[in-house]
C-alpha cells in the first residue's frame, strides 16, 4: 500500500534482534509481517553498517510463512523458473512484472471483495455471504450429481434397458394377440379345407 507517511525504522542488531523506533520495543518476525499485512510500512537497516536489509527481512518472513502447514502461496514450478531468471538477460525484467501482477490480483481481489460486501452486506465474508456461498455450492454439486447421473454411461445404459423392457412388455402382449388372431383365421381355412375336400 503507498502512503505519504515515512516509513517505520526498524534496526537489526548483531544478536539478530529486531528493534521497533517508533514503539521503542523490540518485535520478531512475525510481528513485522503483521504490519505488512495492516498496511504499515517499514524498512530494517543493520544497526551496524547502517545498511537497508529490507528485502532479505521480507524474504525471511516469506520463507516463515512458506515453512508452515497449509501457508504455501508459491508454487515449486514458479520458485524454480524464479530461480532461473537470476543472472538472466531477461532478470532485469521480473521485478517489474511481478510488481505489475501483484498490483491486478490485489485490485481484483479488492473488487470482489466489494461485490461480496454490497452483495451480503456488513463484512464481505460474514455470515450472510457464506450461508449463501455455502448454499450455492450445494446447488451446484445437487446439479452436477444429476447431470453425471443422466450422463453417465453405465447409468444411461441401465435406464434404456429398464425403458426397453418396460416399452417390450405392451409389444409382447401386442404381438400374442396378433398371434392369436392368425392361428384362430388359420384354423378357420383350415375348417373350410376340410369343408371343401369332403364336398367333393
Amino acid at each position: 500500500m503507498a502512503s505519504d507517511k515515512e516509513p517505520t525504522v526498524i534496526k537489526k542488531y548483531a544478536n539478530r534482534r529486531l528493534y521497533h523506533t517508533g514503539t521503542s520495543s523490540y518485535v520478531t518476525l512475525e510481528d513485522l509481517a503483521g504490519l505488512v499485512r495492516s498496511g504499515e510500512d517499514f524498512v530494517v537497516y543493520d544497526a551496524k553498517s547502517g545498511e537497508d536489509i529490507t528485502r532479505s527481512v521480507l524474504a525471511q518472513i516469506i520463507f516463515d510463512e512458506e515453512a508452515k502447514d497449509g501457508q504455501n502461496l508459491l508454487p515449486i514450478a514458479f520458485l524454480r523458473q524464479l530461480i532461473r531468471f537470476y543472472g538472466d538477460s531477461m532478470q532485469a525484467l521480473v521485478p517489474r512484472y511481478l510488481e505489475f501482477s501483484m498490483e491486478n490480483l490485489t485490485q481484483e481481489q479488492s473488487k470482489f471483495r466489494e461485490q461480496m460486501s454490497k452483495a451480503f452486506g456488513g463484512s464481505a465474508f460474514g455470515g450472510n455471504a457464506l450461508d449463501a456461498i455455502q448454499a450455492q455450492t450445494r446447488a451446484n454439486m445437487q446439479m452436477f450429481q444429476e447431470a453425471f447421473r443422466l450422463f453417465n454411461p453405465f447409468t444411461a445404459a441401465a435406464q434404456a434397458k429398464q425403458e426397453a423392457a418396460a416399452s417390450a412388455k405392451p409389444a409382447a402382449d401386442a404381438g400374442n394377440g396378433d398371434l392369436g388372431e392368425l392361428k384362430r383365421e388359420l384354423n378357420e381355412m383350415r375348417e373350410r379345407l376340410d369343408k371343401l375336400s369332403r364336398s367333393r
